[in-house]
């Protein structure tokens, strides 16, 4: 069970639920239901979430409502989520193939629907656009397990039209990770072949020769602009994100990924075509 600390609120008992940095302290749980802060794209993401359901694909929740207080009302998936320090379990190849493969299948649930003319967020959109609606922040605090296999996603505010091979390229670089040794041990992962764990990534998904090679360059892409959107939080003041900012150590912490990078993207290239 994804557990929290209990809290009482205008008479009802809400479970305040852990992850997370935007919304840190405000996703709650009530039951069968997750009230959650609601953002300017809201009522884009729930009709895209309801959409999902209607192609079949169960691994996201389903909208409720926009409570009075202004909080959304989603429903609870049941399951664990996996905070840092990460568990064993969720470093398996197994578990990582798992969520490849759900990634795919939100994909391919995603180009039934038509994202034009509704409003997105664009703090994580694919700068170039795209025609089909991408996550684009698949990370493990966003990622719902059963019994070691991932069935569900959390947290769609990021949700925008893009690429999905651009949106597998941020699940690899946080789920793998694509990170260097120091930053990846300060949130628990242990030692592993990264280049050989994103080929699993690959394969599982099913990209084709051409994808891998887009794959590369949005992975390069993404780690050399690494911090930029954090920074641009920590400028505008966000608690939240200040105090992440100074726990990772500021901009070096991003420097030393792309320091790694440079040394490793050889073997991942070698690894992915």
């Amino acid at each position: 069970m994804w557990r929290g600390d209990p809290r009482q609120t205008r008479g009802v008992q809400e479970e305040v639920l852990p992850g997370g940095i935007a919304n840190a302290g405000s996703v709650v749980r009530v039951g069968d239901h997750v009230l959650r802060p609601v953002q300017p794209a809201t009522a884009s993401v729930h009709r895209f979430l309801r959409a999902l359901h209607e192609a079949g694909f169960a691994g996201a929740p389903r909208p409720i409502a926009i409570e009075a207080d202004g909080r959304e009302r989603l429903t609870f998936l049941e399951g664990e989520v996996a905070v840092p320090p990460y568990p064993d379990w969720v470093q398996s190849d197994e578990a990582l193939i798992s969520l490849a493969v759900l990634t795919r299948q939100l994909h391919d649930a995603s180009r039934s629907f038509d994202p034009a003319g509704s409003p997105w967020s664009q703090e994580m959109a694919d700068p170039a656009g795209g025609v089909m609606v991408c996550h684009n922040d698949i990370c493990l605090e966003n990622v719902v397990f059963r019994d070691g296999d991932a069935v569900g996603f959390l947290d769609f505010d990021f949700a925008a039209p893009g690429d999905p091979v651009r949106d597998l390229a941020t699940m690899i670089r946080m789920c793998v990770p694509a990170d260097d040794g120091q930053s990846a041990a300060n949130v628990g992962w242990e030692p592993a072949d990264r280049a050989v764990r994103s080929r699993l990534v690959a394969d599982a998904y099913g990209l084709s020769a051409e994808q891998r090679m887009h794959l590369l360059a949005y992975l390069d892409d993404s780690i050399v602009r690494g911090g930029e959107w954090v920074r641009r939080k920590v400028e505008a003041g966000d608690p939240n994100f200040m105090r992440m900012w100074t726990d990772i150590g500021g901009m070096e912490r991003f420097d030393r990924r792309r320091r790694w990078w440079r040394e490793n993207q050889g073997s991942f290239g070698k690894a992915l075509l």
